[in-house]
């Protein structure tokens, strides 16, 4: 659509929507139509979000407090917990980031892609990064931080997996070195004696490697649209749970 023919279009149907009484307006503009984010920008509307191949802009039209809601305020990070039986665990070297250069050997970490559950992201995660194949098992703890990646709060889940292969892979674009380490090894390194929530997440997979800890499984259930989702329970939780239904 040419600006020649949007703008007038846009400027009568603000118009007829105050008459009508609308509050906020959204307007999704694909990338093909770049040319027209700064002619509805001087119409009122404001940037809300971005994706690839789309901008999201608003308008809060009345005289009143904006309550459209925010864009959202999360990404969803995973650490992957893998053990062998001679109570080794997966660790891997990254060539870049904020561990790149210090020689920190790390459990495998990423972000879970828009639509993939947590337990998939990590299975996903080990599997990239290290060729290994697991089973979700469960998640042990959760952190939230805010002011991380691109302003965003973070919630980051410490996923337990149970391997099922053993000879790594490493990923050659982003892992500098991948190996099995035996779990006091891990836990001895200065990096995690000296951060406390490190110190706490190891603390807390080297107990449930004990069976002193029980973590958090995922259970498939329905939203209320009809969508399966997944809700977590603990393992005191899911036997309960079978009591009330008779299994």
């Amino acid at each position: 659509m040419d600006c020649d023919v949007y703008v007038p279009r846009l400027k009568a149907s603000i118009s007829q929507w105050r008459q009508q009484g609308v509050k906020g307006v959204w307007i999704k503009l694909p990338i093909r139509h770049a040319h027209l984010v700064e002619p509805t920008v001087k119409e009122g509307f404001r940037y809300h979000h971005a994706e690839s191949d789309y901008l999201m802009l608003v308008y809060w039209i009345p005289e009143t407090p904006d309550t459209l809601p925010a864009n959202a305020s999360h990404t969803v990070g995973i650490g992957a917990f893998v053990m062998n039986n001679n109570r080794e665990v997966l660790v891997v070297q990254e060539k870049s980031g904020a561990f790149g250069a210090k020689g920190v050997w790390k459990f495998p970490t990423g972000v879970a892609n828009q639509g993939e559950d947590i337990w998939t992201a990590a299975i996903r995660e080990v599997k990239e990064e290290t060729d290994i194949d697991t089973e979700f098992v469960e998640i042990l703890a959760f952190r939230q931080t805010h002011k991380a990646f691109c302003g965003k709060s973070d919630l980051f889940f410490v996923c337990m997996l149970r391997p099922l292969s053993f000879d790594i892979n490493k990923q050659d674009s982003e892992i500098k070195a991948a190996q099995w380490m035996p779990i006091e090894e891990y836990m001895a390194q200065p990096c995690i004696q000296e951060h406390e929530s490190f110190k706490y997440v190891a603390e807390i997979c080297s107990g449930q490697s004990n069976s002193s800890c029980s973590g958090f499984r995922p259970v498939p259930t329905l939203s209320t649209s009809g969508k399966k989702s997944y809700t977590y329970f603990n393992k005191l939780q899911l036997q309960n749970k079978k009591k009330e239904l008779g299994g």
